[in-house]
């Protein structure tokens, strides 16, 4: 896949100038003095003055160059001062500042290629290419050493060997083109996975997104595809697929059968082969899985590109046998999934594994802790039980002062009567006695029938 920077620093580009103009015969021109510029003059051009910075240089094909002038260009006005626009802050890892076809004739002929950002900027196994007719200044600092790619072409020649592109970027104008933390690589094989191959991009992920402003959704479910940095309305296709897919052949299939359909062609398409993390029950990471991502595009809601990805899935059920697809599944930015209906009863089975899983591990871990002495079981209160031989024993020693209840004196001996003095014509020492079962007292207002209540204590 080849990969071409888009901005530039030649003398004709107007948009590199802060009138919005490539200066004329009566104009000052003016670079920044503290900057480093490579700048490529590709006609020759009359000035009045030129200031130049310290380091820096013009690069001069047959026919490119300069003229100065003393003001009487008639067709240039009264003459300004024209400022060359810095270009010190244009970074590699940029996806805005890059376009991507299939090969450098698509590239020529402008069939770009639409793709997360990640694979936005060149990939490992891709050819990089800057405009032979241009010169440019690029940052490449990356969060890793060196950035690797299959080639890098600069005007006009390509640099696939590792010590020929080391020497260019060690010339004069390498350094003016080049700079940052980290220098590009070249070398790299190619990628000869049929399936295709990871981007390898991963690693500036955040420095990648960085560079990217996401625009504000309004579908009811945006969609977040890996390797992108913004929510997005559209429609994703994954893909498993075996040893007999070929990824550009399939690609190639789906422009065929429906992007050139009326219906489809808002729609952009990416595709590319991505590692999704894996977890088992939701919970503990395993090893990635690869996988084949189409992310659908059309500029709106997502509904066309939902109804896209339907028909993609019709034809998978089709032929996917025939085209090395072991299944798929789409989800769009409406709500919908291939699997509608499915996933309650997915999360009841995972819940209820989820728990099993922590019954088996967590008694087991309790069991060591208890060991260890990390948990220890609570001090209870000792509750003595008094046995029935020792409850016999404490009858015994009450004897008779256990309380009998309620005695009826109609009924008790006369030998337990108290003698009541006076009115009864009997001395005794008390009218109030205390006897075992408990406190009598003697009713004087009754003089024949002696009657005796009992208010036991």
């Amino acid at each position: 896949m080849g990969t071409q920077w888009i901005p530039d620093t030649n003398y004709e580009n107007k948009t590199n100038w802060d009138k919005g103009s490539v200066p004329c015969g009566n104009d000052i021109v003016q670079f920044s003095a503290q900057r480093k510029v490579s700048v490529y003059v590709e006609t020759v051009h009359s000035v009045q003055e030129i200031r130049l910075p310290v380091d820096g240089e013009f690069i001069l094909p047959s026919g490119g160059g300069f003229t100065v002038s003393n003001g009487g260009d008639p067709g240039c006005g009264a003459g300004v001062t024209a400022q060359f626009k810095d270009a010190e802050s244009l970074q590699w890892f940029d996806p805005a500042l890059w376009q991507a076809a299939e090969s450098s004739d698509d590239l020529e002929k402008g069939r770009f290629l639409f793709s997360v950002h990640e694979e936005s900027v060149p990939c490992q196994y891709d050819n990089v290419l800057f405009r032979a007719g241009s010169s440019f200044r690029v940052d490449t600092t990356s969060n890793q050493p060196s950035v690797p790619v299959q080639s890098v072409s600069v005007l006009g020649k390509k640099f696939s060997s590792s010590s020929e592109f080391t020497h260019y970027l060690g010339s004069h104008s390498g350094r003016l083109q080049f700079h940052g933390t980290s220098s590009p690589s070249v070398g790299a094989s190619g990628c000869s996975d049929a399936s295709g191959c990871d981007c390898g991009n991963s690693a500036n992920h955040n420095r990648i997104c960085g560079t990217v402003t996401c625009a504000p959704m309004s579908c009811k479910k945006p969609l977040y595809p890996i390797g992108h940095c913004c929510d997005v309305c559209s429609a994703i296709v994954t893909i498993q697929y075996s040893s007999g897919f070929i990824l550009e052949s399939y690609r190639n299939r789906l422009q065929h059968l429906f992007l050139g359909l009326p219906s489809y062609q808002s729609i952009q398409l990416g595709m590319s082969k991505v590692l999704k993390s894996q977890y088992f029950l939701g919970v503990i990471p395993r090893a990635a899985a690869a996988e084949i991502q189409i992310v659908l595009l059309d500029g709106e809601s997502g509904a066309v590109a939902e109804a896209l990805a339907r028909d993609i899935l019709k034809d998978v059920q089709a032929q996917g046998s025939n085209l090395g697809i072991t299944g798929a599944e789409f989800q769009a930015s409406s709500g919908a999934t291939s699997g509608d209906g499915a996933g309650d009863n997915a999360g009841v089975v995972v819940g209820a594994v989820f728990g099993i899983l922590i019954v088996v591990i967590g008694l087991p871990l309790l069991a060591v802790l208890f060991r260890r002495g990390v948990i220890k079981m609570p001090t209870m209160p000792t509750i003595s039980i008094p046995s029935l031989s020792s409850l016999r024993r404490s009858q015994e020693e009450i004897g008779d002062f256990t309380d009998h209840g309620f005695e009826n004196p109609i009924f008790d001996k006369p030998t337990m009567m108290p003698e009541v003095p006076g009115i009864y014509g009997t001395e005794a020492a008390n009218s109030i006695s205390l006897t075992p079962s408990g406190v009598h007292f003697v009713n004087p207002a009754y003089d024949e029938n002696e009657t005796s209540i009992d208010f036991s204590a």
